[in-house]
């Protein structure tokens, strides 16, 4: 059947070796980028969300995402090591399931990265207009958030990606010392952070410690729900994946990068978390007739005008501390954030070009989408595509839904990587494994059913834009990749 045409891992190895990128990330650099990728909006930003769907049941949304995401990370470690090419899910589901979920996964992934780097965007330009407006150099309202979060045009979420894309075309090795830099940033500001909020947590701001419940299905709140939100804060290790060919070494380095940074963000979202909620509190709000308010919307946007809240701040962390007087650390910490969640922006738009490169260099795209600069070695028009739209997801819409929409494509792709490590361990039982997931058959089910319960768990609104989005993609795969295949009987 044409629709489950399936590529040989050799075949896919063999392809790489004909249109390849230059290997030059160690294991170290790979780490940095994939904390990089991790610790950004999900944590300065998506805190505060999470506490008013959760309030400050949001530490036990931070355990079931870290536990979903870990046992994700283990599968993904088997597949990197035994296919050390770009990709990620797109090119292990291709090997495993055939061409036509590797397509709808590859598509996914558009709303893992692409939008995920708009929604780090947006959480950027949280902080920066926070800085701006303590130096009482604040833009105006209508530029500083989209129209869906009462404003017009977030301009400086919009610029942003704009230079992080110009930083990517001129080559990996310089944005990823780059990368390297900010991580360290981060990590400071972090720690600061923890330093001064944990020994200040207090008894009573954990009561009560469950207010919206466990939440319900396409709920979108509750516990649950705001585990499927919080997940965002941890995607990103598997951007390291897709970063397999231009790593040196990449059968034991890969799954240095995915374990080891997953591990590391880990431990510092406990602490943060733990502060944030034990020295501010962390109740959700509701309207006038008791229900509660929607994050990322008009009404809650409104509700939050007058209001010192940390579910209402768009720089909760920052905004922790000043609470507690240490507005110095609280403005060195926002400057932090501002410095360094670029590196995030960064590593997503890198994530999603090299998927794009695969994908044209398989023929499902067109041949312009895998072209290599002669001089910068960079998939530079994929990239600069990819760019511009990442750039107007940023200045149109709010982080929260632009979080929630990524983490759907996210948990789809986490579910076909899980699936294929256990196919491939019953097909193909002798081929080599560097690295090898423990407990298999225990670690990859609970994988798939970990990553279902948070999909489930998501909003409606965010579930009906990934059936729309893989409508469309199925729409672009028969009108396009099914005929251009290299698979397809014609090229075959």
């Amino acid at each position: 059947m044409i629709f489950w045409r399936v590529k040989p891992l050799d075949q896919i190895l063999e392809n790489a070796e004909k249109k390849s990128l230059k290997r030059q990330l160690g294991a170290l650099q790979l780490t940095m980028l994939g904390i990089g990728a991790i610790i950004g909006t999900g944590i300065f930003v998506l805190t505060a969300e999470a506490a008013q769907k959760a309030g400050p049941g949001m530490m036990i949304a931070f355990v079931i995402a870290a536990i979903v995401c870990g046992l994700a990370a283990l599968a993904y470690a088997e597949l990197a090591s035994m296919v050390p090419v770009s990709g990620s899910a797109y090119t292990y589901t291709y090997a495993v399931l055939g061409e036509a979920l590797a397509w709808i996964v590859g598509w996914a992934l558009v709303l893992e990265y692409a939008v995920a780097a708009g929604a780090v965007a947006v959480g950027w330009s949280g902080y920066v207009n926070g800085l701006l407006e303590a130096g009482g150099a604040s833009l105006p309202r209508i530029l500083q958030t989209g129209p869906f979060d009462g404003g017009g045009f977030n301009v400086l979420a919009f610029t942003i990606s704009l230079v992080i894309t110009g930083l990517l075309v001129l080559g990996t090795s310089k944005s990823a010392w780059v990368n390297a830099v900010l991580v360290s940033i981060k990590i400071a500001a972090l720690v600061a952070f923890v330093v001064i909020a944990v020994p200040a947590a207090q008894a009573p701001n954990f009561q009560p410690f469950t207010p919206t419940g466990w939440g319900t299905p396409m709920g979108g709140v509750g516990v649950l729900g705001a585990a499927a939100s919080i997940f965002f804060a941890y995607v990103g290790f598997d951007a390291v994946s897709t970063a397999a060919e231009e790593t040196r070494n990449p059968n034991r380095n890969i799954p240095i990068g995915l374990i080891g940074s997953l591990a590391v963000c880990t431990v510092f979202y406990l602490l943060v978390g733990y502060g944030a909620v034990g020295a501010a509190g962390a109740q959700p709000l509701y309207d006038a007739a008791g229900k509660l308010l929607e994050p990322g919307t008009q009404a809650m946007a409104a509700a939050c005008l007058n209001s010192t809240a940390l579910v209402c701040s768009n720089e909760p962390l920052a905004h922790v501390l000043r609470s507690l007087d240490h507005n110095t650390v609280a403005y060195l910490v926002g400057m932090a954030a501002s410095l360094a969640l670029p590196s995030v922006i960064l590593m997503m738009i890198y994530g999603q070009t090299r998927i794009f490169f695969v994908m044209s260099r398989d023929g499902l795209l067109p041949e312009i989408c895998s072209k290599v600069h002669p001089t910068f070695h960079t998939p530079h028009i994929i990239t600069m595509i990819t760019g511009v739209f990442v750039s107007l997801f940023a200045a149109m819409f709010p982080v929260g839904v632009l979080a929630d929409v990524s983490n759907s494509g996210t948990l789809f792709a986490f579910v076909m990587v899980a699936i294929g490590v256990m196919i491939l361990r019953r097909t193909q039982p002798g081929r080599a494994r560097p690295f090898r997931t423990p407990l298999v058959w225990i670690v990859c089910p609970l994988a798939v059913l970990g990553c279902l319960l948070l999909f489930v768990n998501l909003s409606a609104k965010a579930l009906t834009v990934f059936a729309a989005w893989t409508v469309i993609g199925l729409i672009v795969y028969l009108a396009y990749g099914k005929n251009h295949s290299d698979l397809a009987p014609k090229n075959a």
